[in-house]
């Protein structure tokens, strides 16, 4: 361990890199704590913690994005998720609008404006989930929490504090994002949620600590529970890490090519295919539109005929899994082109044994794509329920149960590889062994 670290230190690019990224995550914690003007904390900081329902669940997962920013109403309280929402629906309109697709292939100018549509997007999004937010405070009235504004603040001064101020966070939040990606190391958007999400652990280790009762007695947890959760802990993660670096290595064939006497190419090499393809696109997506259905179902058919599709209820389970399916194999579609793949191997001189080249080896890989992409769904459907299972039927908060799966793990994890590859790149570069055994190379995320 000792060794590694001196080899990183050893390198003065590295060395900088990772303390420019240090003292920026440091910035955007110490923004987590800078509460919104106008704003009672203790009110807001309660309601979040006792919200149960679909609003509850709604409130926690957001909470953990932020860094628990949302619960304590912070500048940064909107995190970065309107920016990451304004990203993947411009990556989905450049893969069906035309228009976005020829500026897309147009090199970096198209990237580059696509890119400030992007930007005015999240300015946008944060207005509007602003508002929303303001406006929901400002309607809410509990007589033993009390009110969510603070005394002397009138109702349009709350409101345009809310919204200008998680407006801007959100915007600081993008900017150093954009200056790790430039000046640190690793991709600075993903680091800033990672942080976000790793900063809950202490949190819900005090919680589980608190409720652990030797003798069990009422609902506390017991010793062999929380022994059952730390191995269920290093089982999800375990798991996450395989099936974020598995591939489906297809064999790829170079033609020979004679030339005098001698004989060039002949080469078996092989083709990685991802198993998650998607990531965590399709939990993220179906965990949106299932908060939706599940919040409008409680307002129109009321809390006892809304709770089928309560969270934690049976049809909510099933529709979650079926739209975290539908996802994946929809994104999947998007991103994997066997069309295109097909051209480049053709034109490259490759082509996969026993297969024809062209429309045989198009239809070859999307054979393969679907596949690998229902293992895939299926191991995401596993991930995103997990939490709530172990929360129901181990009695612990989703605090900790959120530990265990869901989008959180796959984030956490798919990060950390892929600084840990940066990392091992500017290390192999220098002459350094990397962090493989006997000097072996790591895969990472992209290999």
């Amino acid at each position: 361990m000792f060794d590694i670290l001196a080899r990183i230190l050893n390198v003065k690019e590295l060395r900088i890199k990772l303390g420019i990224t240090f003292l920026l995550l440091i910035v955007f914690r110490l923004g987590s704590f800078i509460p919104t003007p106008g704003v009672n904390v203790k009110s807001i900081t309660e309601y979040v913690a006792t919200a149960q329902g679909a609003l509850g669940a709604v409130l926690s997962m957001a909470d953990m994005f932020t860094g628990g920013a949302l619960s304590s109403m912070a500048v940064f309280g909107l995190g970065i998720m309107p920016y990451i929402t304004a990203s993947i629906i411009f990556q989905l309109l450049t893969a069906i609008v035309p228009a976005l697709s020829r500026l897309a292939h147009e090199g970096p100018t198209g990237r580059k404006k696509i890119a400030q549509y992007v930007r005015v997007s999240t300015v946008l999004l944060c207005l509007i989930q602003g508002s929303m937010l303001a406006y929901g405070m400002l309607s809410a009235s509990d007589s033993e929490i009390g009110s969510f504004v603070a005394e002397g603040v009138v109702g349009w001064e709350f409101f345009g504090y809310i919204v200008l101020s998680l407006t801007v966070g959100t915007m600081f939040l993008m900017w150093l994002g954009e200056q790790i990606d430039e000046f640190g190391i690793g991709n600075g958007i993903s680091l800033i949620i990672m942080v976000g999400i790793l900063s809950r652990i202490p949190r819900a280790i005090g919680q589980l600590m608190s409720s652990v009762d030797p003798a069990y007695s009422g609902g506390s947890v017991s010793l062999g529970e929380v022994v059952v959760l730390l191995i269920l802990f290093v089982a999800m993660t375990l798991a996450v890490v395989l099936i974020t670096l598995g591939t489906r290595r297809v064999p790829v064939m170079q033609a020979k090519a004679v030339r005098g006497r001698k004989t060039y190419g002949g080469q078996r090499q092989f083709l990685p295919l991802k198993v998650n393809q998607a990531n965590v696109i399709p939990i993220i997506f179906g965990q949106a539109i299932m908060q939706v259905v599940a919040g409008g179902a409680s307002m129109i058919l009321g809390s006892s005929l809304g709770a089928f599709m309560s969270p934690g209820s049976f049809w909510y389970t099933v529709c979650y899994i079926l739209l975290i399916l539908f996802f994946c194999y929809f994104y999947t579609a998007i991103q994997f082109n066997p069309v295109e793949i097909a051209d480049n191997l053709k034109q490259g001189g490759m082509y996969i044994p026993g297969i024809r080249p062209g429309k045989r080896t198009a239809d070859h890989l999307s054979g393969i794509m679907s596949r690998i992409a229902l293992a895939g769904g299926a191991f995401l459907a596993i991930i995103a329920v997990a939490p709530q299972f172990i929360s129901q039927y181990m009695n612990v908060g989703y605090d900790i149960s959120g530990l265990l799966g869901g989008t959180g793990l796959l984030i956490v994890v798919g990060v950390a590889l892929d600084v840990v590859q940066r990392v091992e790149s500017y290390l192999l570069m220098r002459n350094y062994e990397g962090f493989g055994i006997a000097g072996g190379k790591i895969k990472g995320r992209r290999s």
